[in-house]
């Protein structure tokens, strides 16, 4: 049922936002959501992040982050001064001037987009939807998700999208672990149903945001997110199968790699590893493949690029083996140390990180298989808790061969090299150093 109670105006919304008065609901505080809230709390918003999950409420309330890239006084300064909330309860919803939607969007196991966090969270929104609201969808979707599935299910109850509420698209961008590029500094690209609708997202975000980038349509500023990750996966693809060319014609990939990137225009270098992990890159470019496939149109880049990457586990166990066998040694007979679970450096999630695959695929040869990461303490593995091994680098010599899968920076990597009886560097953390015991891919 709609919620006419503080129904407001285009113009009295737009005042709210440029005398930063606008209340400011965010629905899920995870990865994208609470560096997004943490922006605006700093840019004088008053946000409440709307969540299902009960402990994040709780950490935000006892002042507590548990993103590494939102700092603990950072949330707690912000919670201090009123400026951020968490609750459970979505009623909460119908007080918010602006509603930004950032909850996961995994990848069913046939490939197919699972869009039932959306689903959910558009139904709470719906619940509590007054006019002149502004509502943005920022989780990673198919082109034609905001106008074919979020705009029809708000309007169910009469309301119309550009007329009686805003809605509008804006494709998240956080990078974890970046130093470099955050929420405030890395452009951010809105789209809306209307003109006014991209209007007022615009200004939303242009309040907290150095730099905005309207585009014409939710359709577009969907595809922009998907295109970015699609040519990121589609180049790891390509320089993971010069990696094994390399291989076959027996030179360093990383001295190629090196050379190449010497020339000044016309080269991006990009770099080889065990597989591609994470929330984006794994899973964007197969919304988009499943979307193109219902136009009867085939995706061919993105299904060589997921084949080969996905592959890239299976390639490092089998040179690991082959590198065993160098020293008379067994695959199935040795114990491994693999350093690193995240799925990338110096982060603590290892959603979708290759890490796990060559874990699984180590111990289907008979191999023993630990891990050691500093981020990660413990993760599951096929429905098993699995622990980082925190004594594993003071005990380093009893294992055969030492994998490293995640270069976080905090690892002393000569120290590995000197005291290993074999180490397999996947992703060129050892640069530089020496020795007929060190193998890179």
């Amino acid at each position: 049922m709609v919620n006419f109670k503080g129904t407001i105006t285009m113009e009295k919304l737009r005042k709210l936002i440029l005398e930063r008065k606008a209340k400011i609901g965010i629905v899920g505080l995870g990865y994208v959501g609470l560096p997004l809230a943490a922006e605006f709390g700093k840019g004088g918003f008053q946000v409440t992040g709307f969540e299902v999950d009960a402990q994040k409420v709780r950490d935000i309330k006892a002042a507590q982050s548990y993103i590494p890239d939102v700092p603990t006084r950072e949330v707690a300064a912000l919670v201090k001064k009123g400026l951020l909330k968490a609750t459970l309860d979505f009623s909460g919803l119908d007080r918010m001037d602006a509603v930004i939607i950032c909850v996961p969007t995994p990848l069913r196991k046939s490939k197919d987009p699972d869009v039932s966090y959306i689903v959910s969270s558009v139904k709470e929104t719906r619940k509590h939807l007054r006019r002149g609201q502004l509502i943005i969808l920022e989780s990673t979707t198919y082109p034609g998700t905001t106008r074919e599935l979020v705009k029809p299910m708000l309007e169910a109850e009469g309301l119309k999208a550009g007329k009686d509420f805003f809605l509008a698209f804006s494709p998240e961008r956080v990078d974890p672990g970046n130093k470099k590029y955050g929420v405030k500094n890395t452009p951010k690209v809105v789209g809306g149903h209307t003109a006014a609708c991209t209007e007022l997202a615009g200004l939303l975000y242009g309040a907290v945001i150095d730099t905005v980038l309207k585009v014409s349509s939710t359709e577009a500023a969907e595809l922009v997110k998907l295109l970015e990750n699609t040519f990121r996966a589609v180049n790891i693809a390509m320089i993971n199968e010069m990696a094994l060319m390399c291989n076959k014609l027996g030179l360093d990939v990383w001295e190629v790699i090196g050379a190449a990137a010497s020339k000044p225009f016309g080269f991006m270098p990009f770099y080889p590893g065990p597989g591609i992990g994470g929330h984006c890159i794994p899973l964007d470019p197969h919304y988009l493949g499943w979307k193109m496939k219902t136009l009867n149109f085939e995706p061919r880049f993105i299904e060589l690029a997921g084949a080969i990457n996905s592959a890239m586990p299976d390639h490092v166990v089998a040179r690991l083996g082959e590198i065993l066998n160098t020293r008379g040694k067994a695959l199935s007979k040795s114990k491994v140390l693999m350093i690193g679970m995240a799925y990338k450096p110096d982060i603590s999630d290892p959603r979708e990180s290759p890490a796990r695959d060559v874990l699984i695929l180590l111990e289907k040869t008979g191999a023993k298989a630990d891990f050691y990461d500093p981020y990660v303490s413990e993760t599951d593995v096929e429905g098993e808790v699995r622990r980082s091994r925190r004594d594993a680098l003071k005990k380093i010599k009893s294992y055969d061969c030492v994998i490293i899968i995640t270069p976080h920076s905090c690892i002393d990597y000569a120290d590995i090299v000197k005291k290993a009886r074999l180490v397999f560097d996947t992703r060129n953390a050892t640069k530089g150093l020496k020795g007929k015991h060190l193998f890179r891919l």
